[in-house]
């Protein structure tokens, strides 16, 4: 019996047709079958980490319109302000490479464990923070610590989700964020009448909510299959394959594809990458165009105007005429479910029907639009004071909202984790990660100075560099939809390199042998045949 069409139109939307072909014929969906609920019920361990980012900016916007942490913390100027959410996004930074390290020499789970310690620390110091330099202290141990769960947390998403599943929850990852940021808009707005200090510590001490949930389930948490392939583990990572792609069918064609392209691939990356250096990033065509559109998402993830809004919405309002604290805070809950919703049912479930490309060309488009009208009607609001012009502003306040999160919510870093091989990806991410970090510190100094002395004119700026993105994205971005991890490298690499063995007539490892006699007698191929053992290379030739 055969996949319904309905079905069958969408895994080939997911997968492409040559992964179609080993898919269990299953009519039933995802949560009336048992291995695929509890494989997605795990993947909410690494999902929550996206979370603590949401929580923190969130609460930030929220504890800069309380009272009590105004006057608690002496009004912070707005230099003094951009430093307290700078120390934060510099934690992280530096938290990166050493997470990056952990990833990849000793699993993806490994870098979690020492976050989990991080995060508690800081959000002891800040909740108990009895002055600006204890509160700054503790921003910068809790991005620190925060570091080593973002990093690790997309790469095992997307390694362990399931075929047909993977583009859509990887997308998802992201747009966790706002369920802290959710979680942190109406804690704040529910403290925001409180009149002792515990209106401003309560928030922060929830700061450790999302991270205790990931303690909670991190046992249940597998190690990445195609990490344990790198390593040599290849029956540990059929076990996984076996247990929650395919039910404990020992027999399953589906394990049998996956483990074989992950073995071909990853052999075939061993000998064009290392294991360490960053320079793997640059080093060939491919990998600078992949690194190029890493940097750009990097970059245009914080410079769309996006920022402006994220940790200065207070600001914002003010120049509009909002300045009531509890307008404020609703105004910010209510931001939040809105993005949430719409980063979830108009970008990340839409990702396979509608395809990456096509969602960022949407994306940019909307934002430039929102931009434009948004300026014009902040010069009006400032020249006359119009109310009505003050209210349209908020208006274009959620339009622009709704469009970066169909895109630039759910597909970074997920887009940034399907273009990488297996052997850089985890690198990819912290490239990507330490772009976007650096021009958010930036913004961090730059947007509340240049909001204070320029006004409404500052946001010019963003509709020049929301021009410039769609010319980036349309020139630049491939479509990565229809096809496995392993294929998107394709897309890059050219076909020749990455053809399946059985397509291809010959394994990629014996492609390889036939293509360069200097690799076989290296020293590098003498190591690939001691961390795969000759049965299982004999199995996929």
């Amino acid at each position: 019996m055969g996949l319904p069409k309905s079905t069958n139109k969408g895994n080939l939307n997911a997968v492409g047709t040559e992964l179609l072909q080993y898919l269990p014929q299953n009519p039933k969906p995802w949560y009336r079958t048992g291995h695929l609920i509890r494989l997605n019920l795990i993947l909410l361990v690494p999902l929550f980490s996206s979370a603590i980012i949401g929580f923190d900016g969130s609460m930030m916007n929220g504890l800069q319109s309380l009272k009590v942490w105004k006057d608690y913390f002496h009004h912070p100027e707005a230099a003094l302000l951009g430093s307290i959410n700078a120390l934060y996004i510099v934690g992280k930074l530096l938290g990166l490479f050493p997470a990056t390290f952990l990833s990849d020499k000793y699993g993806r789970r490994m870098p979690m464990y020492v976050g989990f310690g991080f995060l508690l620390i800081g959000t002891v110091v800040q909740g108990a923070a009895q002055n600006v330099g204890m509160m700054i202290a503790a921003r910068f141990v809790l991005g620190f610590g925060t570091a080593f769960l973002a990093q690790p947390s997309p790469v095992l998403v997307t390694e362990l989700a399931y075929p047909t599943h993977r583009g859509r929850v990887t997308a998802l990852y992201n747009t966790f964020y706002f369920v802290g940021g959710v979680l942190a808009a109406w804690t704040t707005y529910a403290t925001f009448k409180m009149t002792s200090n515990w209106g401003w510590r309560i928030p922060s001490i929830m700061q450790g909510a999302f991270p205790f949930l990931q303690f909670l389930g991190f046992y249940w948490l597998p190690e990445s299959p195609r990490w344990l392939v790198s390593q040599g583990r290849i029956t540990e990572a059929r076990a996984f394959l076996v247990k929650f792609h395919a039910d404990n069918d020992e027999t399953s064609p589906l394990v049998d594809f996956e483990l074989r392209e992950m073995e071909q691939s990853i052999e075939m990356e061993s000998h064009i990458n290392s294991k360490s250096s960053y320079l793997d990033l640059f080093r060939t065509p491919a990998n600078r165009r992949r690194s190029l559109i890493a940097a750009i998402l990097g970059i245009f993830t914080q410079w769309s105007g996006n920022a402006v809004i994220s940790y200065y919405l207070t600001l914002v309002l003010n120049t509009v005429g909002i300045t009531a604290t509890s307008t404020q805070t609703l105004l910010n809950g209510m931001l939040q479910i809105f993005n949430w919703f719409s980063a979830v049912c108009g970008g990340a479930l839409m990702v396979d029907r509608m395809g990456r490309r096509t969602l960022f060309l949407i994306s940019a488009s909307g934002m430039l639009t929102s931009y434009v009208c948004w300026t014009i009607l902040n010069s009006v609001f400032t020249r006359n004071h119009d109310i009505q012009a003050g209210h349209a502003v908020i208006a274009f306040l959620f339009f622009y909202n709704f469009f970066y999160a169909i895109a630039y919510t759910p597909l970074n870093p997920a887009y940034v984790v399907e273009i990488y091989p297996s052997l850089l990806r985890s690198r990819g991410v912290t490239w990507a990660y330490t772009v976007n970090y650096c021009g958010l510190i930036i913004a961090n100094f730059c947007n509340p100075i240049a909001m204070k002395k320029l006004g409404w004119k500052y946001y010019i700026v963003f509709c020049i560099l929301l021009t410039i993105s769609i010319l980036l994205i349309y020139f630049l971005f491939p479509e990565t939809r229809g096809r496995s991890l392993e294929e998107i490298a394709e897309i890059f690499d050219g076909k020749k390199e990455h053809r399946d063995g059985e397509n291809q007539g010959e394994s990629g490892m014996d492609w390889e042998l036939k293509n360069s006699e200097e690799l076989k007698n290296s020293e590098g191929f003498e190591n690939v045949e001691k961390k795969f053992p000759h049965e299982h290379v004999e199995r996929i030739s």
